[in-house]
């Protein structure tokens, strides 16, 4: 599953590891998995919802040391990218990259990984992944986009293998634009109803799904720890996206608003140059 572009995905990337930077200042990722490590294994790991594997190029080197992961998406073409999104990566970091029939090696200064991909649907076959042998089961922006049966199902098959869990980057209802302007908030309201319509796993989380994620682990007997990972867009190619992203959401879920949705994506895309914009998101970790 992933239902985006590699261009989106391209384009977000550089915003999302500025925000999981100021959330990994809060959370002990490196002594998460060494802890989860258990001695001189690799770390085990499996990352759900992989799209271009940004969840990897985030997490590996502040993990640390040996790691073994196996990416998960139902996207053919997300999947076939990634041995070109990786070298391209692996060159401007400096790292070595190596190729075999199992995958890619990855190594930088400190840490050093194994990756194979699956293609999977997460949805109809959540049973068929090899969950027993994983110590950390991650995502990134995907817990707003699933529904409260489908998190639980996840929950419950990563409990019993008790593997830890850190869900990157999903959304909470905040957005804020500097300045503000007519039309901000029915457009923002239209925009969070429409984050809940089923993407294929139920009614969709959307903002709640943060609160909702933690309660239902704490309720499962993890340690929970939250810190935020927020967007802000001040690039206005960037801004361009969400003002398009957002109104045509609007639209569809307000089409008796379409005066003033379409008057707010004129004003909002002229102004791109002297505004900003806020995205709440929230990283969750979980240790059993």
């Amino acid at each position: 599953m992933s239902g985006f572009s590699a261009e989106w995905l391209a384009l977000r990337e550089p915003y999302d590891l500025t925000a999981r930077a100021e959330a990994a200042a809060a959370l002990d990722l490196r002594g998460m998995a060494t802890r989860m490590r258990r001695g001189a294994r690799p770390l085990e790991v499996l990352d759900l919802a992989c799209g271009t594997g940004a969840n990897l190029r985030a997490l590996a080197p502040r993990l640390g040391d040996a790691q073994r992961w196996l990416l998960v998406d139902n996207d053919p073409q997300l999947l076939a990218a990634l041995p070109g999104v990786f070298a391209a990566w692996s060159r401007a970091q400096g790292f070595v990259l190596r190729a075999d029939a199992e995958g890619l090696h990855l190594e930088g200064p400190d840490w050093h990984a194994d990756v194979r991909w699956l293609r999977a649907d997460l949805v109809s076959a959540l049973d068929d992944l090899p969950f027993a042998n994983m110590q950390l089961v991650t995502a990134a922006a995907l817990l707003d986009l699933v529904s409260a049966s489908w998190l639980d199902a996840l929950f419950e098959r990563v409990r019993r293998t008790n593997a830890a869990m850190f869900f990157a980057l999903s959304v909470d209802g905040r957005v804020q634009w500097d300045p503000a302007v007519e039309g901000d908030e029915i457009v923002r309201q239209l925009f969070t109803a429409h984050q809940r319509r089923d993407k294929g796993f139920g009614v969709a989380l959307g903002g709640q799904a943060p609160a909702m994620a933690s309660a239902r682990l704490a309720a499962l007997g993890y340690g929970v720890a939250q810190a935020c990972s927020n967007w802000l867009i001040e690039e206005p190619a960037m801004l361009q996206a969400m003002i398009d992203g957002m109104s045509s959401a609007a639209l569809e879920q307000g089409p008796d608003t379409q005066a003033l949705v379409r008057a707010w994506r004129a004003w909002r895309g002229m102004s791109t140059t002297r505004s900003r914009m806020h995205v709440g998101h929230v990283d969750l970790l979980a240790l059993p």
